[in-house]
């Protein structure tokens, strides 16, 4: 009942804002919906459960973002390796190691040259011996320090080169995947996912990913090189030393998989942000028509808010990983300075070795911890990358066992043979076994109600969607066999929505450079934009901007009819092009196509029947199939027929 009050209420709202509706009407109207609500609230609820339709995961359009759980696998880390060359990979880590034990026995060296007890008698200072002796530690010492000069530097090269290039291979992998994806993909996938992989995550691999390698193993091979040194020097250490590294082992283990987790969510609360962000831009004259601003802004925070939640885990997160490894730091610091006092017979010099080491292991320790579980954690983003390379592509852009000659299609000729055709998998077909033969040069009006195959069978042609069964083929060549660019580059298309990019007019009316200026402007003469192109500062040159947006809606669609113009190829598909223009262009059009796509095939998605009428034959679809296929005068001679309803509905019989 509490629904039903609340309907009303809102029922009382919007009529009192219009205030177009009289008291007596209103009274009635909440009458009758007061006792449709009471029959629909008093149904007993196992009715009510049976009427819900809970969605199925086939229903959703839009899935949820995949976050991975877990362990990251080994094989991320070696898709990462394999960018950035196995070769290489080996010689820094090497060369890292090299140095490492390079910088620790120049240390032992130096602790040795101190406790020489030639040179702590400085009253041989004078003699040759003592010289000798001296020069040798120093000139050992500076050979160290060179070398060590020289393998940092190798490293850094090889690190930096490599790591930069293994970013750009990863990325141009992932673009060159997301590039052949289907157009279900684009579908099914919001472009906020797509654009957080290209930036955050591909930020991530060309920046942090690095300075993490190279941090994490600069304190990996450094805290090894101080156990190895107080060991060395107090091997009592070693006792302490094992339990000790359990228990970092122990905290690590309890951290990674919280922090882990947490960096995969946050990056998935992620991907609704820009989503939004992208929608509200795109939308924004239409939300401040309908007054929604503030309800944009609260969505857009509380997206903000959500992600930012998991954000201040990982801090927090952070943190207590930092609190217990500085307790165990300074355990071990503790140890070390203990063992050392108690410690009989042990070299001084080699003492103060080991102190000094044992001083900076707490904070090599603590650090190693954390580079080891934010490495962990940011390889999350090769990983979330890696996916999009491994998403479903296209058939292969050309067949080269199977490539047309280049005058095909030479007639242009089309058959649907027994052809269906869904869009996603677990969907029914939205082409139910279409059969038809449109000869060379025929024109054909396509018609339908809305949701009738009209647009599928446009999108099959160009295999935008291959299909579920049976075959299409354009001159005797089954466009299955060959490659999608020999396939797409042979047919022209006029669609709804004119496409442009930002650049000049030549380029977005020849993008591969290939007609010259006077092709060019007989096109634009064809298509009725000459005299518009001459007005305009730089003509040809003249930039059109984002989408086309500084050139009106008929103007955009009349510069993709002079495109279309000067590809001609022998099968035009029209996906109603006219629809979104004035009558005006749409005559214009129409008569650019009478004229100079007369010996073509011309596929007319018609939007205005008035346009078909003179056309060689008209398809009628309905639930994805062909219900009438004949020429405009039979069919609406027939006063049953399907097409004759429409032509009467728009007043044209």
């Amino acid at each position: 009942m509490a629904i039903k009050a609340r309907i009303l209420e809102r029922v009382d709202s919007v009529t009192s804002d219009t205030g177009a509706t009289s008291g007596d009407e209103l009274t009635s109207m909440k009458r009758r919906l007061s006792r449709q609500l009471s029959k629909s609230v008093d149904k007993p609820a196992e009715k009510k459960e049976k009427q819900v339709k809970k969605p199925t995961k086939v229903d959703r359009l839009t899935e949820e973002e995949k976050a991975e759980t877990g362990k990251v696998a080994l094989a991320v880390f070696g898709d990462y390796f394999k960018a950035i060359g196995i070769i290489a990979t080996a010689a820094f880590f090497g060369l890292f190691a090299i140095y490492q034990g390079v910088n620790v026995y120049s240390s032992i060296w130096l602790s040795q040259w101190t406790a020489d007890p030639l040179l702590q008698n400085t009253s041989l200072s004078g003699t040759s011996e003592y010289s000798r002796r001296n020069d040798k530690y120093l000139g050992v010492y500076g050979g160290l320090g060179a070398a060590q000069a020289l393998l940092i530097l190798c490293y850094a090269l090889i690190a930096s080169t490599r790591m930069v290039e293994a970013s750009g291979l990863l990325h141009s992998s992932m673009l060159t995947n997301i590039m052949r994806s289907p157009m279900n993909f684009f579908d099914t996938t919001p472009s906020g996912r797509i654009l957080n992989r290209f930036s955050r995550d591909v930020e991530t691999i060309d920046n942090t990913i690095p300075a993490q390698f190279r941090s994490w193993m600069s304190t990996f091979f450094g805290t090894v090189s101080t156990v190895i040194v107080i060991s060395y020097s107090t091997p009592i250490f070693m006792v302490v030393i094992l339990p000790l590294g359990i228990l970092y082992y122990l905290i690590q283990r309890f951290y990674i998989p919280t922090s882990r987790q947490l960096k995969r969510i946050e990056s998935t609360t992620r991907s609704p942000i820009y989503t939004h962000f992208s929608e509200t831009i795109t939308g924004a004259g239409s939300i401040r028509a309908y007054k929604a601003t503030d309800r944009f802004i609260l969505e857009s925070e509380a997206k903000v808010d959500k992600n930012l939640k998991y954000y201040f885990g990982g801090i927090a997160s952070n943190r207590w990983l930092a609190v217990r490894l500085e307790f165990l730091g300074n355990l071990l610091v503790l140890s070390a300075a203990m063992f050392a006092v108690v410690s009989e017979n042990v070299n001084q010099s080699l003492v103060g070795l080991s102190v000094s080491y044992a001083l900076q292991i707490t904070g090599g320790l603590n650090w190693l911890v954390r580079m080891t579980t934010d490495l962990e954690t940011n390889i999350v983003s090769v990983e979330r990358v890696k996916e999009y390379m491994e998403t479903p592509t296209e058939a292969a852009w050309i067949n080269p066992f199977k490539r047309p000659i280049p005058s095909w299609p030479a007639q242009g000729s089309v058959s649907f043979i027994d052809y269906k055709m869904r869009y996603r998998d677990g969907q029914e077909p939205v082409l139910k076994g279409i059969n038809c033969s449109i000869e060379g040069g025929e024109k054909i009006g396509i018609v339908g109600r809305t949701g009738a195959g009209k647009s599928s069978m446009t999108v099959s042609l160009f295999r935008l969607i291959e299909a579920l069964s049976g075959s299409i083929i354009i001159d005797g060549t089954t466009i299955s066999d060959i490659g999608l660019h020999d396939l797409r580059s042979r047919i022209t298309i006029l669609p709804q929505d004119p496409v442009l990019f930002s650049g000049s007019l030549r380029m977005n009316l020849d993008p591969f450079d290939t007609y010259d200026d006077s092709t060019i402007w007989r096109a634009l003469e064809h298509a009725h934009l000459k005299a518009f192109a001459e007005s305009t500062p730089g003509q040809l040159q003249y930039q059109c901007g984002e989408g086309g947006q500084n050139l009106s809606v008929g103007q955009r669609q009349l510069v993709c009819l002079a495109r279309s113009l000067l590809r001609k190829t022998r099968i035009l598909v029209l996906d109603e092009a006219t629809a979104a223009v004035d009558m005006e262009t749409d005559d214009l059009i129409q008569a650019t196509i009478r004229s100079q796509f007369s010996d073509c095939t011309v596929l007319t998605i018609a939007h205005r029947l008035n346009t078909i009428m003179d056309y060689d034959r008209i398809m009628v679809l309905a639930n994805g199939e062909i219900k009438e296929l004949d020429t405009p005068k039979a069919l609406l001679e027939n006063k049953s027929s399907m097409f004759y309803s429409m032509a009467k509905d728009a007043n044209l019989v």
